[in-house]
């Protein structure tokens, strides 16, 4: 046997041994909370389940508690688990956990620019902005809730052309939830078949899905490494470029037609917020681009994908799905379309949505928090800007705040009597500074969309669902559901 090949063995692995030693030395030294012991270079990302990112590290925390952390490469994230301990940091100290931390699928194009990658100042501007916009303040003649209402029958319209076919309702979904976006921040709708619109949901659906698989993962856990890396997570940028040019030639079309006293839209608003703050950077072109960009992305994947689980569950438990449609039978009737002032008449309908917005938890994850200053938290040391992971489905599947957290069951939002009763574990925006800024807009089209769309049709499927069937099924950062089909059966009352 060479000699020389087993000196230069023997030598690699003493100089593994010393390097793992000292990175495991500094590592403890850092009083960072508890976690998995990393490796040089990859961190944890061996330790991690390929493709099951959120079951890791729920898993991690029944080893190490409530707080621990991980290492993605050399960077430190501290995951955060529990309602109690999720409450403490985004509730309790929400001034400390309230900064925006890194998602390396998206840093390269947003670059700390528009309102969700964005920290400090200008993150107050553009939220402040946005919120006003979102509450119907200036943009036409419409009010959110009509155009919402709108929509809703298009899509009922759209069903019934369907005369009953066995479907996959995904697409109508996304195209009604999507054109709600595109009315508030273009000023109209499109057709469902128009090829512009085609060719943006395409985009975002692409982007959505390479992020989310298993490359978009590793992306997450080691982007230094996958950054020199082919593969299909570093199509996300041209994808984003695309959806960029797109928008952009929208915000040149309202410049030259432009009036100033009458806005149409949020583009327009954008544009004379821009002229009465001469020159503030904060609301510049870039600034607007990106953050209709984050109302895309925030508003059409997740409320879609919650219609579409409510109705898989709805087929699944026909029960409840009775006792929706005799609830809005007896306060909506058929004689005109629902409004959002219904919904407080209507307990058990909106139990049953917020049940499914808990049980099936589309952002288990949340968006990457980040800690603004250096913060001494149950006993462990986080330095300012290290990364923070609340897991909201660590809240949403707490047993201290839901009896059955495993278990579809709208009671979690009813009292004995039969009355809408609040929870403190349901956080699906998320929660304290960070809560998402179009809560009010989604809870609204969740319950308007449902409701339209059972006042006039059935939910059935040949298939007979189990409970594993309507489990969420992750996807890196985002829950979706199984594939199904359905059929839309019209209701003759």
């Amino acid at each position: 046997m060479d000699i020389t090949w087993i000196s230069t063995v023997l030598l690699a692995l003493i100089i593994s041994s010393i390097l793992y030693s000292s990175w495991n030395a500094m590592y403890r030294r850092r009083n960072l909370p508890p976690g998995p012991t990393p490796l040089p270079i990859v961190g944890n990302a061996l330790q991690m389940r390929r493709g099951k990112l959120v079951k890791s590290l729920m898993e991690f925390a029944e080893k190490y508690g409530s707080v621990y952390t991980v290492y993605f490469g050399h960077s430190p994230i501290v995951v955060l688990t529990g309602y109690d301990t999720v409450k403490e940091a985004l509730l309790d100290r929400a001034e400390e956990f309230g900064g925006r931390g890194r998602v390396p699928a998206f840093d390269d194009f947003f670059r700390g620019k528009g309102i969700v990658f964005s920290n400090g100042e200008l993150w107050k501007d553009l939220r402040r902005f946005s919120l006003t916009m979102l509450r119907n303040f200036g943009m036409g003649k419409k009010s959110i809730e009509e155009r919402i209402q709108e929509e809703a029958e298009f899509l009922v319209a759209e069903i019934k052309s369907q005369k009953e076919k066995i479907i996959d309702p995904t697409n109508l979904l996304v195209q009604a939830v999507s054109n709600v976006i595109c009315s508030i921040v273009f000023g109209n709708r499109f057709e469902y078949e128009d090829k512009n619109f085609q060719q943006l949901l395409n985009l975002f659906a692409s982007t959505f899905k390479d992020m989310s698989g298993s490359w978009g993962q590793l992306q997450e856990m080691l982007p230094e490494i996958m950054y020199y890396i082919p593969g299909p997570h570093q199509r996300i940028n041209s994808h984003l470029d695309k959806l960029r040019n797109f928008i952009l030639e929208r915000v040149k079309i309202n410049q030259e037609t432009l009036d100033p006293n009458f806005p149409r839209d949020y583009i327009d608003c954008f544009l004379i917020k821009q002229q009465q703050e001469n020159g503030n950077t904060h609301f510049d072109t870039r600034n607007m681009i990106l953050t209709i960009l984050n109302l895309f992305f925030a508003g059409t994947e997740t409320v879609s994908s919650t219609l579409r689980h409510g109705f898989l569950i709805l087929m699944r438990y026909p029960e409840i799905q009775d006792k929706v449609l005799e609830e809005i039978d007896r306060v909506i009737g058929q004689n005109r379309i629902p409004n959002i002032e219904d919904r407080s008449k209507m307990p058990y309908t909106d139990a049953v949505i917020y049940e499914i917005q808990r049980f099936c938890d589309i952002l288990p994850v949340n968006v990457a928090h980040l800690v603004t200053r250096d913060t001494n938290f149950k006993g462990y040391n986080i330095p300012k800007g290290t990364d923070v992971y609340p897991l909201l489905c660590s809240v949403h599947q707490d047993p201290k705040k839901f009896a059955t957290p495993n278990k579809f069951n709208p009671q979690h939002f009813l009292d004995s009597n039969g009355c809408f009763k609040k929870n403190e574990g349901f956080m699906p925006f998320s929660a304290g500074k960070r809560i998402c800024v179009g809560e009010a807009l989604a809870r609204m089209e969740l319950f308007l969309f449902l409701t339209t769309t059972l006042q006039n049709f059935k939910l059935t499927s040949k298939t007979k669902f189990t409970d594993e069937d309507i489990e969420p099924r992750m996807t890196g950062f985002a829950n979706v559901p199984r594939f199904y089909e359905m059929s839309f059966i019209p209701r003759v009352l």
